[in-house]
C-alpha cells in the first residue's frame, strides 16, 4: 500500500492565525496517525501580495507548534512554467480561450444575484465567441487577458473521461469514513485558470501540485468544499491521480465571521509572544495537548 502523503499549502500574505493552525495540525496528525509523510507547500503565485517575512514566519509558527516537514518546500512563484505547460495542453484541446473583459465589465454584464461560489459576479461569457482575427488584435495591442475554462466543454471531456459515470470526490470524516461526493464544478461557470496578473490560478496551480508532488491526502478548511468540484475537473481533464478530501471545520469569531488574515485576527507569533504554548493553542482547537 502506498504511503500517504499530506500537505498543508500556506499563502504568504499575511501571518498565520489559529485557522491555519487548525489545518495544519489537522494535515499533520492524520500523517502521524496514518504513519504518512508531511509536505508543507508555499502558494506564492500573487507575487505582489506575498511576502519573504511572511513566509520566514510561517516556518517559525509551524516549528513552535511541534510540526515537522520535508524538505525541500516547493514554492509556486518558482513553478509557473509548469503551469504555463498544463494551460498550453488546455488551451490546445480547445477548452481555454481569452478573456479581456475588467471585473467592473462583469459586474455589469452578470445576471442579478448570480454569483459563483466565492461570492463573486458569475462571469456572464462576455469574450467567449470573440472572433479570432479580434482576439490577434487585441493581444497585439497589449491587452491584458486571462484564459477562462470553456466549463460546457471540459464537462463533456470529463463524461467521456469517466463513461458516463458521475463526476464525483471522495470526503473522509473525522474517523477517515469515505463518502463519494456528487461534484457541481458548472457552479463556477467560465473559471479564470491563468489571471491577467499571474500565469497561474489557485484552482490550476493545486491540482497540478497536488499530482506532481504525489499528495494522496488533502486536509483543508471548509471553505474550500465547494471548489474541490472544480478541482476534479481539472484532474479528470489533465489525466491526474484523484487525493482523497476531508474539509474541517472553520473557526470563526463571536460575530460569526471566518478568521481572515485581511481582517487582522491574532496571529500565532502574538499568541506565541504573549506566553501561550503549542499545547495551549492544541486545547483551544479541541485537538488536545
Amino acid at each position: 500500500m502506498a504511503v500517504p502523503v499530506f500537505r498543508f499549502a500556506p499563502s504568504p500574505n499575511g501571518p498565520l492565525h489559529l485557522g491555519h493552525a487548525l489545518s495544519a495540525l489537522t494535515g499533520f496528525d492524520r500523517a502521524q496517525r496514518l504513519g504518512g509523510r508531511f509536505l508543507v507547500r508555499i502558494e506564492d503565485i500573487d507575487v505582489a501580495r506575498c511576502r519573504e517575512e511572511h513566509i520566514a514566519g510561517i516556518f517559525e509558527d509551524l516549528t513552535w507548534l511541534g510540526i515537522a516537514w520535508e524538505e525541500p518546500v516547493l514554492r509556486q512563484s518558482q513553478h509557473f512554467a509548469v503551469y504555463a505547460r498544463a494551460a498550453q495542453w488546455l488551451e490546445a484541446q480547445g477548452l481555454l480561450y481569452p478573456c479581456f473583459a475588467s471585473r467592473s465589465e462583469i459586474e455589469v454584464g452578470a445576471a442579478a444575484g448570480a454569483v459563483d461560489p466565492d461570492g463573486a459576479p458569475l462571469y456572464p461569457g462576455l469574450h467567449k465567441g470573440l472572433p479570432r482575427a479580434e482576439i490577434e488584435a487585441r493581444m497585439e495591442n497589449g491587452e491584458r487577458f486571462a484564459l477562462r475554462l470553456d466549463m460546457q466543454r471540459a464537462l463533456a471531456v470529463a463524461r467521456e473521461r469517466l463513461k458516463g459515470a458521475p463526476l464525483t470526490f471522495t470526503e473522509l470524516d473525522e474517523s477517515d469514513r469515505p463518502q463519494a461526493i456528487e461534484a457541481h464544478p458548472e457552479l463556477w461557470g467560465d473559471a479564470v485558470i491563468l489571471r491577467k496578473d499571474v500565469p497561474a490560478s489557485y484552482h490550476l496551480a493545486v491540482v497540478v501540485d497536488d499530482a506532481g508532488q504525489g499528495v494522496t491526502h488533502v486536509a483543508r478548511g471548509r471553505d474550500l468544499y465547494q471548489a474541490t468540484g472544480l478541482h476534479r475537473l481539472l484532474q479528470v481533464v489533465l489525466g491526474l491521480p484523484e487525493p482523497l478530501y476531508h474539509h474541517h471545520r472553520l473557526l470563526a469569531d463571536a460575530e460569526g465571521r471566518k478568521l481572515a488574515k485581511s481582517a487582522g485576527d491574532t496571529g500565532l507569533a502574538e499568541l506565541r509572544a504573549a506566553g501561550a504554548s503549542a499545547a495551549d493553542v492544541r486545547r483551544t482547537l479541541g485537538l488536545g495537548s
